[in-house]
């Protein structure tokens, strides 16, 4: 989704939703610039100086030094609202596919929270509160809400496959645990050393603004520009509390009335006025309802309209167009939702990945190839329009080993004229490499990285030998891919602000259904190999995007990277036995979950997204329909065509039409998703940005990311509650009506 990256970071399977447009970002950064000016908001914001974003930026000359900034309370409620985003995520990411980074959710209320603290005189929580430890807290809540990934994806799948070896994660909660622990320590200390080379050595150079990152830096800087600074932030986190109790509240008592206060189904409702004998519910089939939900409402409202129309355009164009097209050919079939009663004779599903062996596949079955093949393809376009940055990567980690086994080789009394000669020529940089504010000593050590990355690659080889069957040569492999996809990942998540996790965990996952193929694996064992390598790239490029975000951020505030990693690490503790605790209780509360049935309250898009790829690659009776096959290859080459457009023709005078391309991440990820109602909902967040940003901007600016990231977590959280209730067997299933919804099912 992980994820504007969205981080639509990632579009990906389970997407990651954060700001997208660098403009925004450049606004925002105007904005704080004039705070710092002075109050009077009839100044015009544009006649502020643009802040340069290659640099760190200038704070208020109130603010005192700040001489201790990893502090007990900055982590504890880093960790506590990052924990909240995280159980949000969780029912999110089965509920649609989509996750939310937890860094403007963590920024603005753990200022709201800590400016509280900071007016007491009480030992450990009082003191005073300065930007920097803001963003510890932004740090560790980014660390304890993340790797929801693996939950509304992967694992999943193994159980909707039968792969596993518990017939629920209760009977696996250890092996969820010690895979959560590989991938994300895999991603966190493999990462750290590359916080240097994407925002110092080549960040102005390609422009890797990283927007999410920076729109958080500014917010901070923001909040603390004195007194003007410190009642914008009021208003902020005022909003911010508002947003997150109404979506909570409308979320939680919309569990009683689905049909009224959250799915509108317009057509469903014509066609009970009509008697049941309209045209309606051939539309209804297909998805084409509203549905009111504050997080996707408040991702549009961050994503921008480029995002937002691509994935409706592309919701339109695969649901609206090639899906319904497909079935009057024959070529695909849907399938009876009611079976048996002429009421409801015209409603059909055509979103079902069951029964994959059948000739007659369902639409969403032939629109995922192009879907994956149109992420994957554009995204190693992106990767590969950037060539000379790559080369020049590999020349620097190179030198850098070299000097590294020279200087163990010195101290040892030994000399290689090999490791000396590539140790002494120092790879040039270039003109625009950006000066990097933390000195030696505030940088993550060598040996803290170094060392964790080989314990973790040789639990990793352990864990994954002896409690998911994979030779140790294939971990290596998959480790290989993990960091491969990780450099894919940050490179284009800093530029466009969406991860493309499903490029990596996809891409993996066809490497390693080629890699297990005639090697004696049975069926069930080949499928979890091929989902734990997914698992574990897809794991691993969302920490690593997250942490390199975060320096990001600390890098414009000022923050000494090795705090800001303890920061995270620490977040990351917490979150490795909080997702595997959260999906143990989603799964209890709904069952359904983890058998794919097609009347659950979790549609699991990114399950069984993943597991349809992997019984294609490993199934022999599973095969991918030859003109789904051919039209995936003449998309993804048509989506690298406009990658190579873009970074080659449109420069210079002509870059400003670049803005007028589509999305095709987006386009791509519409294909995958099981229907239009997310991207109808973003789309009408997009359009209430646009006119809020049009007639207010100056209000824009101070509430739209408050109000947005509330949205979203709350609705998150009240679905929590939702699990809670229905273990408590008081849910709305119990106790709720079904008024609205086609035949009586929502």
């Amino acid at each position: 989704m992980d994820s504007t990256t969205v981080r639509p970071a990632e579009f990906v399977d389970h997407t990651t939703v954060t700001p997208t447009v660098e403009k925004d970002v450049v606004e925002l950064g105007r904005a704080a610039s004039h705070e710092k000016a002075g109050s009077d908001l009839k100044v015009e914001v544009t006649a502020v100086q643009e802040p340069d974003l290659y640099r760190p930026l200038k704070m208020s000359e109130e603010i005192a030094h700040e001489e201790s900034i990893l502090t007990v309370r900055a982590v504890v409620v880093g960790i506590l609202l990052g924990a909240l985003v995280n159980a949000s995520n969780l029912y999110l990411g089965l509920k649609t596919g989509f996750t939310f980074g937890a860094s403007m959710f963590g920024a603005i209320f753990g200022y709201g929270i800590l400016k509280l603290f900071s007016k007491t005189s009480l030992p450990v929580i009082g003191g005073p509160f300065g930007p920097q430890e803001n963003s510890i807290v932004q740090a560790a809540a980014t660390g304890s809400g993340g790797i929801a990934g693996l939950f509304v994806a992967g694992l999943p799948a193994m159980y909707m496959l039968g792969t596993m070896d518990g017939s629920n994660p209760r009977d696996d909660f250890g092996k969820l645990i010690t895979i959560t622990i590989v991938c994300s320590f895999f991603g966190l200390f493999f990462v750290t050393p590359l916080r240097k080379f994407f925002i110092i050595r080549v960040g102005r150079e390609l422009r890797l603004i990283f927007p999410s990152p920076t729109a958080v830096a500014l917010t901070i800087q923001s909040m603390h520009a004195g007194a003007a600074g410190a009642a914008e932030a009021v208003k902020k986190l005022k909003a911010l509390g508002v947003a997150f109790i109404a979506a909570l509240i409308q979320k939680v008592a919309s569990l009683y009335a689905t049909g009224v206060l959250y799915d509108w189904h317009f057509f469903t409702w014509i066609h009970v006025w009509s008697n049941y004998t309209s045209w309606a519910m051939h539309i209804e089939s297909w998805g084409w309802f509203f549905e009111v939900t504050p997080a996707f409402i408040g991702s549009g409202m961050l994503i921008g309209m480029n995002s937002a129309l691509s994935l409706f355009g592309g919701a339109f164009l695969a649901w609206g167009v090639i899906g319904p097209l497909l079935v009057y050919t024959g070529e695909c079939a849907g399938k009876l939702q009611v079976p048996h009663d002429p009421n409801w004779a015209d409603w059909y599903t055509y979103a079902s990945l069951r029964d994959l062996g059948k000739a007659t596949p369902s639409p969403r079955y032939w629109l995922l190839w192009p879907g994956v093949m149109i992420m994957v393809c554009s995204s190693m376009a992106e990767l590969f329009v950037q060539y000379k940055v790559i080369w020049y990567a590999f020349r620097v980690v190179g030198q850098r080993s070299c000097q590294s086994i020279n200087a163990f080789l010195v101290k040892r009394g030994k000399h290689s004229e090999f490791f000396a000669s590539r140790a002494a020529k120092e790879v040039k940089g270039n003109a625009d490499m950006v000066e990097d504010p933390a000195t030696p000593e505030q940088q993550v050590p060598v040996a803290t990285w170094s060392l964790g990355l080989l314990v973790t690659i040789v639990l990793a080889m352990l864990i994954f030998h002896f409690q998911w069957g994979m030779h140790p040569g294939l971990t290596i492999l998959a480790c290989i891919l993990g960091f491969m996809f990780s450099f894919l990942a940050i490179q284009i998540g800093a530029v466009t602000d969406q991860t493309p996790l499903t490029a990596a965990s996809k891409a993996s996952q066809l490497i390693f259904g080629a890699a297990t193929s005639g090697k004696g694996y049975d069926l069930h064992d080949a499928q979890r190999l091929n989902l734990v390598a997914g698992s574990l790239a897809s794991g691993a490029a969302d920490v690593a995007t997250s942490l390199t975000g975060d320096f990001r951020t600390g890098f414009l505030l000022g923050t000494p990277p090795v705090k800001q990693w303890y920061a995270q690490f620490m977040g990351t503790m917490i979150s490795v036995f909080l997702a595997p605790g959260l999906f143990v209780l989603f799964t209890t509360a709904y069952p359904c979950i983890l058998d794919g049935s097609d009347h659950c309250a979790f549609g699991v898009p990114s399950v069984a997204a993943w597991a349809a790829v992997a019984r294609a690659v490993t199934d022999p009776t599973v095969t991918i329909p030859l003109k789904a096959g051919i039209f995936a290859v003449v998309m993804g080459v048509f989506s690298m065509c406009q990658v190579v457009f873009r970074h080659y023709y449109l420069v210079g005078e002509r870059e400003k039409y670049q803005k007028y391309l589509p999305n095709w991440g987006a386009i791509a990820l519409s294909f995958v998703l099981p229907n239009p109602v997310f991207t109808t909902a973003s789309l009408f967040g997009a359009i209430i940005a646009k006119v809020w940003r049009h007639y207010n901007l100056a209000n824009f600016n101070i509430y739209c990311y408050a109000v947005a990231a509330g949205l979203m977590a709350g609705e998150g959280l009240g679905g929590v509650v939702g699990a809670v209730l229905q273990i408590a067997n008081v849910s709305g299933d119990v106790y709720g009506t079904t008024v609205g919804c086609p035949a009586g099912i929502c």
